[in-house]
């Protein structure tokens, strides 16, 4: 298979605090878990949920370790529609885990055993599983967690764009202060950021990658450097669209839900955002269709929803 949809990186499992403000150190604490998790495959996860419908294909690249948790997380990629012959079984690590604390103030902690989420290779880029590439997305984590997965990264962008020069080439900045420097994190991003079609910041990364303290000013600055789209991430309250004929922005507000985890919610986005892009909607669309999908994410507990494209709808037209 050669999927439409491309993402690669770090795959592996959630095990979450079961209330707020809960640190990792208090002993005898209960977590919940483990739960499908790593951002490029929420993202493609939610890719493929919303795809169905357009017959667009969905594949990802990444090692699991041969364990219960690697088997967790395939399960549900398969179940949801998504081309996990690419993804790789290491039989010398465990899958990745991530252990989260999410706080009242909307602030999370994580404690990351990489396992085998940090093992994706340049090697691992096979170029015949590109030939029908219409998307290519890159997590800004899949970049921070090891050099073999950056490398791995950079050569996919390689290929797909020699294999469709016309490639959209999204890229989801996915600061990760606990992985890396930001100014390391900023290095390691240009050559993603000198490729890409669709940036999709939340305001402090954009405010972090331009250098401006203002973020409508970091994405008009960000957008000089190349993007056709740059894409506002606000949460609760929606999307801001920059682009060439709009650069002031178009302001898509968001839906008013109940918010059970948000865990997920800007890598659901994003899946949503670019199903929307490759099916031509014009841009207001699009944005309330991803505004939609994260707000029905932050309903439910763990990283990866289970929401289809039909209940997306029905929380637009009841909007």
């Amino acid at each position: 298979m050669s999927p439409n949809i491309i993402c690669l990186g770090e795959i592996l499992v959630e095990i979450m605090r079961s209330e707020k403000d809960t640190h990792h150190g208090i002993i005898g604490a209960s977590y919940k878990g483990p739960f499908p998790s790593g951002a490029p495959a929420i993202f493609i996860d939610s890719a493929s949920r919303m795809s169905k419908s357009f017959n667009l294909s969905t594949g990802f690249i990444g090692v699991v370790g041969n364990d219960e948790f690697g088997e967790v997380v395939l399960k549900k990629l398969k179940s949801d529609g998504v081309d996990i012959s690419k993804i790789r079984i290491d039989n010398s690590k465990t899958t990745g885990i991530a252990f989260n604390q999410y706080n009242s103030d909307g602030t999370r902690k994580f404690i990351f055993a990489a396992g085998a989420a940090g093992q994706t290779s340049p090697d691992d880029i096979d170029e015949e599983y590109f030939s029908n590439i219409k998307c290519l997305h890159i997590m800004g984590s899949a970049l921070s967690i090891s050099e073999s997965s950056r490398e791995a990264c950079y050569k996919a962008i390689e290929i797909a764009k020699n294999q469709n020069p016309k490639v959209v080439i999204s890229f989801d900045p996915n600061l990760r202060p606990e992985m890396l420097e930001i100014k390391t994190i900023i290095t390691i991003s240009k050559p993603v950021l000198e490729n890409t079609t669709i940036l999709l910041p939340s305001g402090e990364e954009a405010k972090m990658l331009a250098g401006i303290k203002s973020a409508e000013k970091a994405c008009k600055k960000l957008l000089k450097m190349g993007p056709k789209l740059v894409v506002l991430k606000q949460g609760k309250d929606g999307c801001t669209i920059y682009s060439s004929e709009e650069t002031n922005g178009i302001k898509i507000e968001g839906f008013e839900v109940e918010e059970i985890d948000p865990t997920g919610a800007g890598d659901s986005f994003d899946g949503a955002f670019i199903v929307g892009y490759l099916a031509g909607w014009n841009l207001k669309m699009i944005g309330k269709f991803a505004n939609a999908v994260g707000a029905l994410k932050v309903k439910c507990f763990g990283p990866m929803a289970n929401n289809s494209y039909e209940e997306v709808l029905k929380l637009m037209e009841s909007a």
